[in-house]
């Protein structure tokens, strides 16, 4: 039986008339990966997970923090208004020095769902900024996304060698991959209720380290029939992964979970 989200009147019961928490952050957070988070919380509620707002704090320290992240905001806006031009010169410069660099696709629509998310502009750039830093280990190219495949390589190699076989004579099949850390699986799923719940079982760093690799795994393990069956190389796994997907959490999340609670799986990091 699929379990009923946090709703309004249970996160308010979370806090006092203070605004202080009377759960603590443990409960919460395992509350919020069995269940997940309803659409009326999750503007809230994702303060609170990104970093934002303190779990410590009152509400009028909440009020506070908001005010000096609007005025914070205002300065770093105008500021850019007056450098924009020197910007635009050393982006013109570098692209012709780099000009075999391309735009990753992708990135627009990830700030999109901050958008939607949030109505201020202070506080969709705040949140898209504090939820890069808390998952920088993952969707970061130069400093994640690269250990993130090395792990999910590891991975396969250990749970499954007759696949890893198969995607070692496929060349850097695991490599071309790297969409799914470098935008967080915001492409994989069809909903972006899916997308935001997926993430906010990433920002409470729960159930274990570097669970986007078994997110990850698990993807793969679920189309990986066909891939053999059909000889598929990288760009044919990333199309069949991620056509209209659902994130159903019965047969998506959940087969994640279970691998971690049954084994006490933590994937191991990787230092370079």
């Amino acid at each position: 039986m699929k379990k009923m989200p946090i709703d309004k009147a249970e996160w308010e019961g979370y806090f006092d008339e203070s605004g202080h928490l009377v759960k603590s952050r443990d409960f919460i957070s395992s509350n919020i990966l069995d269940r997940g988070l309803d659409p009326a919380v999750r503007s809230e509620a994702w303060k609170f997970l990104t970093g934002y707002y303190s779990w410590r704090s009152s509400h009028d320290e909440r009020l506070t923090v908001d005010s000096v992240r609007r005025k914070s905001y205002q300065a770093l806006c105008n500021m850019y208004d007056k450098i924009q031009p020197l910007l635009e010169t050393e982006h013109r410069d570098f692209m012709q020095v780099r000009s075999f660099i391309k735009y990753q696709q992708g990135f627009h629509e990830m700030l999109l769902l901050f958008q939607l998310l949030v109505e201020k502009e202070h506080e969709v750039y705040w949140l898209f900024q504090f939820f890069l830093q808390k998952t920088e280990h993952s969707c970061v190219v130069n400093i994640g996304v690269g250990k993130n495949l090395i792990m999910l390589k590891a991975v396969i190699a250990f749970m499954d060698p007759i696949f890893a076989k198969h995607l070692e004579g496929k060349s850097r099949v695991v490599q071309s991959l790297f969409p799914w850390f470098c935008l967080f699986f915001q492409q994989v799923f069809k909903s972006f209720d899916d997308v935001w719940r997926l993430w906010e079982v990433f920002l409470m760093g729960m159930p274990c380290r570097n669970f986007q690799v078994i997110v990850a795994y698990t993807m793969l393990q679920s189309v990986r029939d066909q891939i053999l069956h059909e000889n598929m190389d990288g760009d044919d796994i990333l199309m069949v992964s991620q056509p209209a997907r659902s994130l159903v959490l019965a047969s998506d999340l959940f087969p994640s979970l279970t691998f971690v609670k049954r084994s006490h799986f933590n994937v191991p990091s990787y230092n370079f």
